[in-house]
């Protein structure tokens, strides 16, 4: 969610910690409140299939893949495209197996259903060992991005980064999973906007889409399997 906040920065650097921060009052002062688990973790079960498939979508573009998969390509071809072939068995198994399982218990979490399967134990361990990579990866994730935000508003990286932690976590916490669901929707309209408006500008700073493919097969960049 961090992630994705930042990245729709890269259009407008206010208006998405504004905009989300009224999207989670909203759900959790005046919307549909969060009185029960139900609501706060699940959304009631009432949340229509668009904006949870846009906020899936938008919850695993992170400010590494960002910057990070356009450099990797420039340097070393395209073939981390070939990584698409593995999601797709992976998301066939996941709609087939995992979720029509996980969705009959009714659990609240990944962990509730660890502890229904097994035991607390199992529900304790898989919970740390969760926020022991969360502690060591999310840093990363949060420090990256909040590069590419300093550079765009001048702002310091020490800075940015409590700021837009501050703000995540406080329309998180007051709005449940509906506000994470439709902040990501809003977020993935900026991010997609911005991606579509840097590669309009590259294309035509390039010479057209044809002198870009040009270059990308004689420099090597279209061999996906060296």
């Amino acid at each position: 969610m961090i992630n994705t906040t930042i990245a729709a920065t890269l259009v407008d650097p206010t208006k998405p910690f504004f905009s989300c921060s009224i999207i989670g009052i909203y759900f959790g002062c005046f919307g549909s409140k969060q009185r029960t688990a139900n609501e706060y973790l699940l959304g009631g079960n009432s949340m229509k299939p668009l904006p949870v498939a846009i906020s899936l979508t938008a919850s695993h573009i992170s400010g590494i893949s960002l910057l990070g998969l356009p450099a990797d390509a420039y340097r070393y071809g395209g073939s981390f495209l070939l990584g698409g072939i593995c999601m797709l068995f992976v998301t066939v198994a996941t709609i087939l197996i995992y979720l029509p399982v996980f969705f009959d218990v009714r659990a609240t979490s990944m962990y509730e259903y660890l502890e229904r399967r097994f035991d607390h134990k199992t529900r304790l361990l898989a919970s740390f060992l969760y926020v022991v990579s969360s502690l060591l990866f999310n840093p990363v994730i949060v420090y990256v991005a909040a590069l590419a935000f300093s550079t765009a508003t001048g702002l310091k990286v020490h800075l940015v980064v409590p700021v837009v932690c501050c703000i995540c976590v406080f329309y998180t916490s007051i709005g449940g999973v509906k506000t994470v669901i439709w902040t990501d929707a809003f977020q993935f309209i900026f991010t997609v906007g911005a991606l579509m408006f840097v590669f309009v500008l590259g294309v035509r700073s390039s010479g057209g889409f044809s002198e870009v493919w040009t270059k990308a097969l004689y420099g090597e960049r279209l061999n996906l399997f060296e």
